[in-house]
């Protein structure tokens, strides 16, 4: 629950000092995250498991909304993706960089002995459950098959 309020807080903020793209962003955390509350049904409320989950979720949104208005020459409109990318991502923790997700698939491949790629879903889940946070599926995916098929 401390995220909900942080952004309720966060809100407030940005309505006092007029800041617009800051407010769209903060006002998409919370709607997803009332959205899953209630899916959820829940009365003590999301995890933080599954916050960031919501999170993840709305920061993808955004990047693929983005990439199709830039391939449309759409500037405005991605812009407006941009910010609100900005504001999720300042939720999330920490990602990893590229090299530091290929060191910890190659610690879950050593770890589950996976030696081809027909182990591939073996590695992902568990390297999906250990990097859950730190680093999106689909790069967890491209860096676990270009190692096991290498």
């Amino acid at each position: 629950m401390a995220l909900q309020q942080q952004v309720d807080q966060d809100i407030k903020q940005a309505m006092l000092a007029k800041d617009q793209a800051r407010l769209r962003g903060l006002r998409a955390i919370k709607a997803a995250l009332l959205l899953a509350n209630t899916e959820k049904g829940a009365s003590e409320g999301l995890t933080e498991e599954a916050e960031v989950k919501v999170l993840q979720k709305l920061a993808k949104q955004r990047k693929e909304s983005g990439e199709i208005y830039q391939q449309q020459n759409r500037p405005d409109l991605y812009q407006i993706e941009k910010e609100e990318l900005d504001v999720i991502e300042s939720f999330l923790p920490k990602q990893l960089s590229p090299e530091e997700v290929e060191m910890a698939i190659k610690g879950v491949i050593a770890e589950t002995g996976a030696s081809g790629i027909k182990e591939l879903g073996k590695v992902i889940g568990v390297a999906n459950k250990s990097l859950a946070g730190k680093a999106d599926g689909r790069t967890i995916s491209e860096v676990a098959k270009r190692l096991l098929t290498s």
